[in-house]
Formats: structure tokens, C-alpha cells, sequence
């Protein structure tokens, strides 16, 4: 294997490993800034109400991704199976 091959290979996975993340990153910053918004305009600064809703977000959102991530990395996966059993 080569130099670009494994370049081209790690590149792949890195931009991947972005598109899987994204999204619950995502949401998890779209939830962040709703908490705060709601902290700063009543001026409730409980610790709690960052991390409850938050948590819940999180898992709603990697329930609902879940899908497209496997099959995301199914597919890279596959793809380099499929590298590997050319060979050289």
C-alpha cells in the first residue's frame, strides 16, 4: 500500500468520522443555546437544567441518526474490505 492510499484512507475516515458526528453535535449545541437563551431571560441559573435536557437530546438524536450512522460506516467499512482484498 502507498502513501496516497493511505492518505486517501485517512482522509475518508476523518471526514466520516465528521459526517457521523455532526448531528447530534448539532443538536446538542441547537439545545445548548435554547437552555441558555431560556437561563438568561428568566434568570434561573440552576446547574441541572443544563444537563437534563441536554442528555435527553442526545439520546433522542443518536435514536434517530442511528440508521444513517451504520450505514455510513457500514459502507467505509466495506469500502476498505474491499481495498484490502485487492491488494497491491
Amino acid at each position: 500500500m502507498e502513501a496516497p492510499e493511505v492518505l486517501d484512507i485517512g482522509q475518508t475516515a476523518l471526514w466520516l468520522m465528521l459526517k457521523i458526528g455532526a448531528p447530534v453535535m448539532v443538536v446538542a449545541l441547537v439545545v445548548g443555546l435554547m437552555i441558555s437563551l431560556f437561563q438568561a431571560l428568566t434568570q434561573i441559573q440552576e446547574m441541572t437544567l443544563t444537563f437534563v435536557p441536554k442528555i435527553v437530546a442526545i439520546v433522542l438524536a443518536l435514536f434517530l441518526f442511528m440508521p444513517f450512522m451504520l450505514s455510513s460506516l457500514t459502507g467505509y467499512t466495506q469500502g476498505l474490505f474491499a481495498r484490502i482484498a485487492t491488494g497491491p
